[in-house]
Parts: C-alpha cells; sequence; structure tokens
C-alpha cells in the first residue's frame, strides 16, 4: 500500500461572491485573522504528513505561488530589526524546496476537471483533495484523521458531516453503510439529492482521499450538473471498481467561499486564540449590545 505524499488544492476559482474584494486579489489570499485562507488548508495538509502541495491554478493567481516562497527583502528586514519570532514563523510555514508545484487549469470546466489536470504531477499514487474553500478548526486536523483511516483500510477515503435533514438537497450525501475501523463503509453517493430522497444526513465537506485510477475515469468523463465535469460523478463510477469509506468529522467547518462562511470563520478563529479570546469576546459582545436590529436591518445592503 502506497502512502499518501501528495495533496492537491484547486485554487482556480475567480471567487466572484466577494467581488470587488477579488477582482485583483486570488480569495484563496483573503485572510482569516492573520493568515490567508489557503495557508490553513495547506497547514492541515502538512499536520497530516503530507510532503508535496499541488496547486491547480488559473490566470491572476500567481500571488498564491509568491506566498509560498521564500521573500528575501522581507526576511533580511525582519532580520536587521531583531524580529526573530515573527522571522520564525515564517520561517516554520515555507515549504521545503520542491515541495510547491502549480499547474494551470486555463478553461474553467469542473472540480473534476481542475484534479485531472494535476495528473501528471500525482502520478500513480493516491492522493489527498483539500477544497481550500472550507476551512477546519479541530484539535486533530480532517486531513490526519482521514489519513490515518486510510492506512487502515487502503481505498478512497471521503470526510463527512452532519448537515439539517432539510437541507440535504444543498450538498453531496452520501449512505452509510457498516462501521469499520475508526469509519464506515459508503453505500452510495448522491449530489444535491431532492427533498426527502437523500439516503443520509452526512454531507461531503471537501476533503477527499482518491486512488490514482480516477485520473483515467476524469480523462473519459462527460460533462454533468452545470456543463462541466463533476467529481462525484467519477467518483460513482470509481465506487464500482474499488471501495469508498466514510470519515466522520466532528470539528468545526467554515465555508469560506460564502461571505457568510468567510466572516464566521474570522469570528471563530479570533475566539479560539488564546491572545485574542478576552479580548474579542468583549467586542463581539459590546456590538451586539449597541447594535439595534432595527438598525441591523437598516444596515443592509
Amino acid at each position: 500500500m502506497k502512502r499518501v505524499r501528495k495533496a492537491v488544492f484547486p485554487v482556480a476559482g475567480l471567487g466572484t461572491r466577494f467581488l470587488p474584494a477579488t477582482k485583483a486579489v486570488p480569495k484563496e489570499m483573503l485572510t482569516v485573522v492573520d493568515r490567508p485562507v489557503i495557508q490553513y488548508v495547506v497547514d492541515e495538509a502538512r499536520e497530516a504528513g503530507i510532503e508535496h502541495f499541488i496547486f491547480v491554478t488559473g490566470r491572476n493567481k500567481a500571488v498564491i505561488e509568491d506566498h509560498f516562497d521564500i521573500q528575501f527583502e522581507l526576511y533580511d528586514t525582519l532580520a536587521q530589526r531583531g524580529k526573530d519570532d515573527q522571522l520564525a514563523r515564517l520561517q516554520r510555514l515555507q515549504p521545503a524546496p520542491g515541495q510547491t508545484s502549480f499547474t494551470r487549469q486555463q478553461v474553467p470546466m469542473g472540480l473534476g476537471h481542475a484534479v485531472w489536470c494535476a495528473r501528471e504531477l500525482v502520478g500513480d499514487e493516491p492522493f489527498a483533495l483539500l477544497l481550500p474553500d472550507m476551512i477546519m478548526q479541530s484539535e486533530k486536523s480532517c486531513t490526519k484523521a482521514m489519513v490515518e483511516l486510510y492506512e487502515e483500510t487502503g481505498n478512497n477515503i471521503i470526510a463527512v458531516q452532519e448537515c439539517d435533514p432539510a437541507e440535504t438537497h444543498k450538498y453531496g450525501i452520501v449512505g452509510r453503510g457498516e462501521d469499520t475501523h475508526h469509519g464506515f463503509r459508503i453505500t452510495e453517493m448522491v449530489e444535491k439529492p431532492k427533498a426527502g430522497t437523500a439516503p443520509s444526513n452526512l454531507y461531503i465537506n471537501g476533503r477527499y482521499i482518491l486512488q490514482p485510477e480516477i485520473f483515467k475515469i476524469l480523462e473519459g468523463q462527460e460533462k454533468g450538473a452545470g456543463n462541466e465535469i463533476q467529481l462525484t460523478d467519477a467518483m460513482l463510477k470509481l465506487e464500482k471498481q474499488q471501495p469508498f469509506y466514510g470519515y466522520h468529522y466532528r470539528g468545526r467547518t467554515f465555508d469560506c467561499g460564502s461571505p457568510e462562511g468567510f466572516v464566521e470563520a474570522n469570528v471563530a478563529f479570533a475566539l479560539w486564540r488564546s491572545d485574542m479570546n478576552e479580548n474579542m469576546a468583549g467586542v463581539i459582545r459590546t456590538l451586539l449590545d449597541e447594535l439595534k436590529p432595527s438598525e441591523r436591518r437598516g444596515a443592509a445592503f
């Protein structure tokens, strides 16, 4: 059984829900407290033992590559000014030479197509797939727990969480089979099922471990919903050849692809930090007390 050494990050999206903020800045570089969203996702992969970080980019995304590169002028300035703590922190976050690769998805044709664009860099190995819009908060990273389940089963792994049964039509939903190790066998996958037809309320939360055979399927995959190549369609075909297992993640997940989720993530991560918790809790209480409901309605625009 091959070890999971590589992770793919599809970062080619335009981020139209955040305009005008994303007119010149990639949505993945918007900050949650003091780190870009993409940094949280890469850190999660690193905690899981990932050694090679593969970014599927698009136009106007060069700043992501710059972020994970050395900036000599900045490092030199910090060293000269004696800001050793800040310099050490940046160096800890810095991938080693050769650990990052970048490839282009020239045409926006869906998540399945973005994954397929990474085929030459992944090669004949299992790989993790982390959607950068979703950032997570837990003591043990979601991807680390998934790698542990992969090492027990040797097969495809999908992370899932519970959602309100009334909202299953918004997500990709899995059917739950027998428990195994610290996961369960997935019996079916349905993309945005019609109301009342979902096999469970367990939705796919943007973390996967997939076998390389998915690339051959994606190569011939026809366009599906939204006239795009859908990863779920390819996984359904792969499921006929190989088992899929689910990891029930019980931490917090924030959808930073939406303004509401992005703001929620900033509040949650600020409150999670010992150096900010007390002050931020007080600020939030004050704002709630001072901003009356009528004013909140009038502030919407």
